[in-house]
């Protein structure tokens, strides 16, 4: 079984989490044995950016363990986080389906992750001997645009604390552990979330703060279920949440 031989090239995956672990055991469901030969690994640190957008496309990365984000750097010098990866997903296997030379994003570890690295070429070969690999691969780079683009039309209609409510419940349905979400990174790290400058977030923040739909303790802030459900329903009025 092609699964038997995955943990044989990368022992590893037996010890990560046990559905990222099957995500990347079904994406190389059908990869030959030449190309799972070919995979290496590497743990990075937090904080770092590996990919660089415009680079040139040579490898295609995917993350088995943590999550990075992309983020753009072209609108008035602010720094603007876009989207989170936290599943298996093949960073730069856009650009080989689109055929750009060059990579169209920048991507930066947000906690210490272990990252699987194929390089250009033996994805492109495994990519054209493999329809049913490159019609997955075509349907994931197609799931990919549409979130990006639903969340770029839904943000038009939002003001800032309705920004900041929608990621809120985004990173609740992801990342909460026990029915509490500890919000990370602070107001900077919003504001590079939302598009938003760090003093709309921080209005944001009381806003919601006093409607008692986020609880703050000194600096640090989190989220109930409770809350969560308020903050859905406060976004729900205006975009559609199903």
């Amino acid at each position: 079984m092609q699964s038997n031989r995955l943990y044989e090239e990368l022992p590893f995956l037996k010890k990560i989490d046990k559905v990222r672990a099957e995500q990347f055991i079904d994406y190389f469901k059908t990869a030959p044995d030449w190309l799972i030969h070919k995979l290496s690994a590497e743990d990075v640190e937090k904080d770092v950016i590996f990919v660089r957008e415009n680079a040139p496309v040579d490898y295609v990365y995917i993350v088995v363990k943590g999550s990075i984000e992309a983020l753009d750097y072209r609108f008035q010098g602010v720094v603007y986080e876009f989207m989170r990866f936290d599943r298996i997903y093949a960073m730069g296997g856009m650009e080989y389906i689109m055929d750009k030379p060059t990579y169209g994003t920048t991507l930066r570890t947000v906690t210490k992750c272990k990252i699987v690295k194929i390089s250009l070429k033996d994805f492109s070969r495994w990519m054209s001997q493999d329809i049913v690999a490159l019609k997955k691969e075509a349907q994931r780079v197609g799931e990919y645009l549409f979130e990006d683009a639903r969340k770029g039309r839904a943000f038009l209609f939002l003001n800032g604390e309705e920004r900041v409510a929608m990621l809120l419940v985004e990173r609740y349905e992801r990342y909460a552990r026990n029915g509490i979400l500890f919000v990370k990174g602070g107001r900077q790290h919003l504001s590079n979330a939302t598009g938003l400058c760090v003093k709309t977030v921080q209005r944001a923040i009381k806003k919601l703060a006093d409607d008692e739909m986020i609880s703050k303790d000194g600096a640090k802030l989190f989220v109930t279920n409770d809350q969560y459900q308020k903050m859905r329903k406060l976004v729900a009025k205006v975009v559609d949440m199903q």
